[in-house]
């Protein structure tokens, strides 16, 4: 290694550890995810019930979670199909988180982020509904 690198591993552009992905600015992005929440038919965004879509740079595993733990996006709450009557009362609303890094990571072009970022909004929308990983998985929506 030359004298003038800090010690570990040079990262030497066009390299192998060059890090993969695109660079997008987080309005960019931004832009991207509310773009995708438009692009949801209007009769299956007016069915959505007490959700709020937020933007987090990274998913950040919990205790007894394997660290090494990468995820698009995230939905936390009560789909529609498993709420009764009574849910409704004082219910935080469900949360859908997308992450920005991992889908940048992932990613080559504006294009590929575009569409990663349509696919995994989709895909968490679709958690909301009540359809399962495994029935996402069946439909493309993986």
């Amino acid at each position: 290694m030359p004298a003038n690198l800090p010690p570990g591993l040079p990262i030497i552009p066009g390299g192998p550890h060059e890090p993969p992905g695109f660079s997008m600015s987080a309005d960019e992005f931004e832009a991207a995810v509310e773009d995708a929440l438009q692009s949801i038919p209007e009769k299956l965004a007016r069915a959505m019930d007490n959700v709020a879509v937020f933007i987090e740079d990274d998913y950040v595993p919990g205790p007894g979670e394997d660290p090494e733990t990468v995820l698009l996006g995230l939905y936390e709450g009560v789909p529609l199909t498993e709420r009764d009557a009574w849910w409704d009362a004082g219910s935080l609303p469900d949360r859908i988180t997308i992450f920005r890094e991992p889908i940048l990571d992932i990613c080559g072009s504006r294009d590929d982020v575009i569409h990663e970022v349509a696919v995994t909004v989709v895909h968490e929308i679709a958690h909301h509904f009540g359809i399962s990983d495994e029935r996402l998985h069946q439909l493309g929506w993986g």
